[in-house]
């Protein structure tokens, strides 16, 4: 049986800080309300819909989403849904992967299209700052810090309040932040994936929010047998919520953003929150290889 939410779910695990705004440390990423491949518009525009309602009903106030999600999807359907977003909504998006088809990303980080698809997603939006722009992945054929240096210039123009990256390694890191004011990294983390591990601590030692995106390992988590399977059936959750509840108790500097195209597994998830851990559990957990939980 899954954990019930309770009067304000979201907000159960705490909050963190993105520069000087404060969100619960339960949010929501938009990547799942588009089509399949992430390419066009859900198969369910009224469930999508449904999702983005209930997430702000539970308490969320983080959306994250990307211009190349669908693309440009999402980022309609966030402001057709939610505008006019209430006060406390943050948005957090990303430019510099673009989308040749379904499953296609390249990256371009040349300062011309980040501007490009800034103002894009300002339009798509209905915004005219972004709370917190990420740099999506860093372009390789382009000096970093041009890519870098292209997001500053917009924040001095006012169209992004706070300036975060995705897919970085712990030198990039350092040297982005020797240009400009970092408040957050989002990288591929989960329970049984953790190459990011020395880019979490570095975000924990200097108070940066770090988004683990796939979470659940696309799912196979929440599939999970084994160790985790077991905890999950001893504290009367699903292991989606153990793994969630893992990441949270994992560093204080974590910010879920589990995605989701249904309804119910948005407050399964944002449920996770409320969830805590023995120390026991969380240690073997930890020890636990992927293979294995």
């Amino acid at each position: 049986m899954a954990a019930e939410p309770t009067t304000e779910p979201a907000a159960a695990a705490g909050t963190v800080k993105l520069g000087d705004l404060t969100v619960n440390r339960m949010g929501l990423g938009a990547m799942r309300l588009t089509g399949r491949g992430i390419w066009g518009e859900p198969d369910d525009r009224e469930r999508a819909e449904q999702v983005l309602r209930r997430a702000i009903e539970l308490g969320v106030n983080c959306i994250d989403v990307a211009n190349s999600y669908g693309p440009e999807v999402a980022e309609n359907l966030i402001a057709e849904t939610l505008h006019p977003y209430p006060d406390e909504l943050v948005i957090a998006t990303k430019g510099g992967l673009t989308r040749p088809g379904p499953g296609e990303w390249r990256r371009d980080g040349r300062p011309e299209a980040l501007r490009e698809a800034l103002e894009g997603s300002l339009r798509r939006l209905r915004l005219e700052r972004i709370d917190v722009y990420q740099l999506h992945s860093v372009d390789t054929a382009v000096p970093l810090e041009d890519q870098v240096g292209a997001l500053a210039e917009f924040q001095r123009e006012g169209k992004i309040r706070h300036i975060g990256l995705s897919n970085v390694d712990t030198r990039q890191l350092a040297q982005a932040r020797r240009i400009v004011d970092v408040v957050s990294v989002q990288n591929r983390y989960n329970l049984g994936d953790r190459h990011s591990e020395g880019v979490l601590n570095a975000c924990e030692r200097d108070d940066l929010a770090f988004l683990p995106w796939f979470p659940l390992a696309v799912g196979e988590l929440a599939r999970a047998r084994g160790r985790l399977a077991e905890v999950a059936a001893s504290r009367g959750a699903t292991p989606a919520q153990v793994a969630l509840a893992w990441l949270l108790r994992r560093s204080p500097a974590v910010l879920m953003i589990p995605g989701t195209a249904s309804p119910e597994h948005l407050e399964e998830n944002v449920a996770a929150a409320a969830l805590e851990l023995t120390d026991a559990d969380f240690a073997e957990l930890s020890r636990g290889a992927a293979a294995s939980l």
